[in-house]
């Protein structure tokens, strides 16, 4: 039987790996993700995952596909950043069509923005959680990454708010001034995680 990990054979046994887990341990040692894993040419049921990792690869066919943690984050912050653009002429235009009094097809603009930022809010999140990267340490535009991430759920809950209590005055200004600072610091955050996947 064979381990082959992203097409090339790995030499479990001389590596004193003898179980998947041990192999799928060794491989994030290595800074790789795990992103597929086939025993025997299928997917191994994940609600047994204990018993998988107890497998001896002597005994199975393993494949598993792997991943760099820093692409990966990379290829997440510049999808991020292309769907900012496009919340940007959203936002823009949900306020546009509020200070004309079109309420319902500026918050139908509005809900997209709203997914988007969240969105934007949790990958960033989660790529700081995937590299182990500490946000406290983080700076962007002079402040720590984690304060801008709580600045950004608190500005969300007042739109979520002023959209609930339909107080639209009090949302065209969230999105003129608050969102267009927010996406800012969003870009700056971005930013600021990039250079500090580039030095590790």
């Amino acid at each position: 039987m064979s381990v082959t990990v992203d097409e090339q054979p790995l030499q479990a046994e001389k590596l004193g790996l003898r179980t998947v887990g041990q192999v799928l341990k060794h491989l994030r040692g290595r800074n790789r993700i795990v992103v597929n894993v086939l025993i025997d040419g299928k997917q191994p049921d994940l609600d047994h995952l204990g018993s998988l990792k107890r497998a001896l690869v002597a005994n199975h066919t393993v494949v598993v596909e792997t991943a760099d943690p820093r692409q990966m984050a990379s290829e997440v912050l510049s999808e991020v950043e292309s769907q900012l653009d496009e919340v940007d002429r959203l936002k823009n235009e949900s306020a546009a069509l509020l200070q004309r009094n079109q309420f319902a097809p500026a918050i139908e603009k509005l809900g997209g923005c709203f997914k988007t930022w969240q969105h934007a809010q949790e990958a960033i999140l989660k790529t700081a959680q995937l590299l182990r990267i500490d946000l406290h340490h983080v700076r962007a535009g002079g402040r720590a990454l984690n304060e801008l991430m709580e600045e950004c759920t608190v500005q969300l809950r007042q739109i979520r708010a002023a959209l609930e209590e339909r107080d639209f005055n009090e949302l065209t200004e969230l999105l003129v001034n608050k969102m267009t600072c927010q996406c800012t610091q969003w870009r700056d955050a971005i930013k600021s995680l990039r250079g500090v996947i580039v030095t590790r």
